[in-house]
């Protein structure tokens, strides 16, 4: 495709969101930048979330990964289902009961102050990595097909990005967000069924027919029942299960979409709804990846990176329609990712970590320029990890952020299980020790699990390993609740 044509795609796509954007981010206060005022359509939310939780990563890597791992990863999707069950059944009455604008408040009122900084600090450790992985996935792709031909800097591409983000979220948050996610959901969905419709006629096989020879192929496979596999099909299901609970039920940016709808009632009906829809797309996207494979066979094609085998044939072997298919598809893959966790991250630090909320000295218009500054800050902590990550890319992406997950989300996990399932009382100031020890310790089972454990190796479970650790940890360090506290 033409560098020039991709570009103006790419800010044809742009203005539409600035569209969406002026329209929700009209009389916006901070009420609406951080829950939307609480009057987001359930509906609406439900659709969107699907290309928030997706993004680019999913949209790139999962297809690529099928060659590795065939349809193993299912049997994750199917943990997703679950852990999101759990979530509307679990966690988010308690959020509601509590009327909370930032999750991690919940920390404070059970333990104190110093395990609420310290959720808090994990979840924007976490997001920030999580985010930077994405957004790189993205613009390395906009880099090797559009700027490396003008001879433009890798920097001035991800400084391009990052600001158009930062401009259509600084006003209206999370109330822009919950109608900019749907736009560019629609936008993803139909680039997935296109590209599968395009690889069919390229293959001369009706899509029903090739769908047939995966399913009938060693590609189709989902449950490894070798225990010693790090894609042994029960790791893989409670990987899943416990993965959704700690990436979107103790993820700010998650809930803060959920927390936006008018009441419990419609933010169960949109998690509900969610769930079910993830698992139908989640298996697209497989299919899809099979039939990029079958392509790839038929023609010969190699790729050096798993991630870069659906850019690849649709921009150089389907036609110019294809290939910006793919491009909007990926555009409205990564953006929801980015501006999601901007504005979950702009919440947590704001509200979290500066306490903003809670200074009543501070005017509207004061509290406000604080944000807008937060807002920012952490655009240039994005700008500088994409960087890093673009002298660290040797793996499928996907496989770098479930391991990062496993690191930063398993304190979170614990806490919040410990919190909800014991009445004991922590040692608040030893909180933060037993998080940081946590993945410290499981990183070193991790590397020398095939010695310590009869060659065992750990996967995407190392998130409950570490959960555990500082369940544990908070179990040795805390007491019995007074009898008073007790009786409540």
């Amino acid at each position: 495709m033409n560098p020039t044509l991709i570009l103006l795609i790419f800010l044809a796509y742009t203005a539409l969101l600035f569209v969406v954007t002026w329209i929700t981010a009209r009389k916006a206060n901070n009420q609406s930048f951080y829950i939307g005022n609480r009057v987001s359509p359930w509906f609406v939310v439900a659709y969107g979330m699907i290309g928030a939780s997706l993004s680019g990563v999913t949209f790139m890597s999962v297809p690529g990964w099928v060659k590795d791992t065939q349809f193993s990863y299912m049997v994750v999707v199917f943990g997703y289902f679950f852990g999101y069950l759990v979530i509307a059944t679990v966690l988010l009455p308690l959020y509601y009961r509590l009327r909370l604008t930032s999750i991690y408040t919940y920390l404070e009122q059970r333990f104190g102050h110093f395990s609420y900084k310290t959720g808090a600090a994990f979840f924007v450790l976490s997001r920030v990595l999580g985010a930077s992985l994405r957004m790189f996935l993205v613009i390395n792709v906009l880099q090797l097909f559009v700027f490396d031909a003008w001879n433009v800097p890798f920097w001035v591409n991800v400084l391009i990005f990052i600001m158009l983000i930062i401009l259509y979220t600084l006003k209206g948050g999370i109330r822009t967000i919950v109608w900019t996610d749907t736009l560019q959901t629609t936008f993803m969905l139909l680039a997935v069924v296109l590209s599968v419709i395009y690889i069919s006629r390229a293959l001369g096989e009706p899509v029903m027919k090739l769908a047939g020879s995966v399913w009938n192929s060693p590609m189709s496979t989902m449950f490894i029942t070798d225990w010693h596999s790090e894609r042994f099909f029960l790791k893989q299901f409670l990987s899943g299960m416990f993965i959704t609970i700690s990436m979107t039920g103790l993820d700010q940016e998650m809930m803060q979409k959920n927390l936006s709808c008018r009441n419990l009632k419609e933010a169960q009906k949109n998690m509900f709804t969610f769930s079910g829809i993830t698992v139908l797309v989640n298996f697209l996207f497989l299919i899809l990846g099979a039939f990029l494979l079958l392509f790839a066979q038929s023609r010969n094609i190699s790729v050096a990176m798993s991630d870069d085998l659906f850019p690849t044939i649709a921009f150089n072997y389907l036609g110019p329609v294809a290939g910006i298919v793919f491009l909007i598809g990926l555009i409205s893959a990564a953006f929801p990712s980015a501006d999601g966790a901007l504005t979950s991250l702009t919440t947590s630090v704001s509200i979290d970590l500066l306490g903003l909320e809670k200074k009543e000295h501070l005017s509207e218009k004061a509290k406000t320029r604080t944000r807008y500054a937060v807002h920012i800050s952490i655009a240039a902590v994005f700008f500088i990890c994409v960087l890093i990550f673009r002298v660290l890319n040797d793996r499928a992406i996907i496989d770098k952020l479930f391991t990062i997950a496993g690191y930063t989300y398993g304190p979170l996990l614990g806490m919040y299980t410990f919190g909800l399932f014991t009445r004991r009382s922590v040692r608040d100031r030893v909180t933060p020790v037993i998080a940081i020890l946590s993945p410290i310790i499981c990183y070193l089972l991790s590397t020398y699990s095939e010695v310590l454990f009869n060659g065992y190796k750990f996967g995407f479970e190392l998130l409950l390993v570490n959960g555990f650790i500082t369940f544990m940890g908070l179990w040795f360090f805390s007491r019995k609740p007074h009898a008073e506290a007790a009786g409540r």
